[in-house]
């Protein structure tokens, strides 16, 4: 398999890997103080590596607004009820449901940019919903008892939630595509949509509401798991995908980038002991097979 290739399937693998690593301390610190504390450990590496490369540059005075206005939804609005979806659901589920802003995408494109909407494109956009349903539904076996398969309070508000939170994505990428047209640099764009983002969260927190607060004290292996989880996620994956989005066919490279629920599963699967039931299998090929009739050219 050529390089680029391999690439959007590293950039998958540590999306699944970071997916894994971030159910304890979600759990630990609370939905919303776990986004704010990840978001702000993650500035610095991003900083670093814009302050290197002085990819700052790309980014012209009229870019700023639809920057900010993309993190503010895409991040802030979005990385929180993604994880207040994996508190819920856990991350099998969530990574399902996060795959439908995919064809959230594609759909808002055609209501809002006036951009075709193909035969094919309704035809992945069916299968990604059919296997979002059937890995909801019936992706797991009464034998399995892992705390990760267990629903806290209503699953239909976790799917809710996380419906939004892959909403929230397909919007802020929505409003973030002309500025990546005008050719920003992608690192860049993501130092100041975390940056806004971080801005955002701390604001929130003078709001007297409950699910704002730390649920308990930042100790030293939660702040590293957070850590790693962040640099594996936002640093290593997403650089592997502009690495592969350089000299890759973009239709392959984002289908492979898009196997992370599947590349998730045999990893419950080590780390709990319980194989996953076979619909989620499905559930999880059909995304992926949705994705490509959305992004093969």
């Amino acid at each position: 398999m050529p390089v680029f290739e391999l690439a959007a399937l590293g950039a998958a693998l540590c999306w699944a890997l970071s997916s894994v690593m971030t159910p304890g301390p979600v759990a630990h610190l609370g939905a919303y103080a776990f986004t704010r504390i990840r978001m702000t450990m993650m500035l610095a590496p991003l900083a670093i590596w814009v302050l290197v490369t002085g990819s700052w540059a790309t980014i012209s005075a009229d870019l700023l607004v639809p920057i900010l206005l993309s993190g503010a939804i895409g991040i802030f609005l979005g990385d929180t009820a993604l994880f207040m979806t994996m508190a819920r659901l856990g991350p099998r589920r969530t990574s399902i449901l996060f795959s439908t802003n995919a064809p959230m995408a594609v759909v808002l494109g055609w209501l809002l940019l006036d951009e075709a909407l193909t035969g094919r494109e309704l035809v992945g956009i069916g299968l990604i919903i059919a296997g979002v349903v059937l890995a909801i539904v019936f992706g797991k076996r009464r034998s399995q008892l892992h705390q990760w398969e267990s629903v806290k309070g209503s699953l239909w508000v976790g799917v809710a939630i996380g419906l939004l939170s892959a909403f929230s994505q397909a919007v802020g990428s929505l409003i973030a595509r002309p500025v990546m047209e005008a050719g920003a640099d992608p690192i860049a764009v993501s130092l100041v949509r975390v940056a806004i983002a971080v801005a955002c969260f701390h604001i929130a927190l003078l709001a007297p509401m409950q699910m704002m607060r730390q649920q308990a004290p930042l100790n030293t292996p939660v702040a590293l798991n957070t850590f790693f989880s962040g640099l594996l996620a936002m640093a290593i994956g997403m650089s592997l995908l502009l690495f592969a989005l350089s000299g890759g066919e973009v239709g392959i490279v984002t289908t492979l980038s898009a196997t992370t629920p599947a590349l998730l599963l045999p990893l419950i699967w080590i780390r709990t002991g319980e194989r996953p039931a076979i619909a989620a299998w499905i559930g999880a090929a059909l995304v992926i097979a949705g994705s490509w009739q959305l992004f093969a050219t």
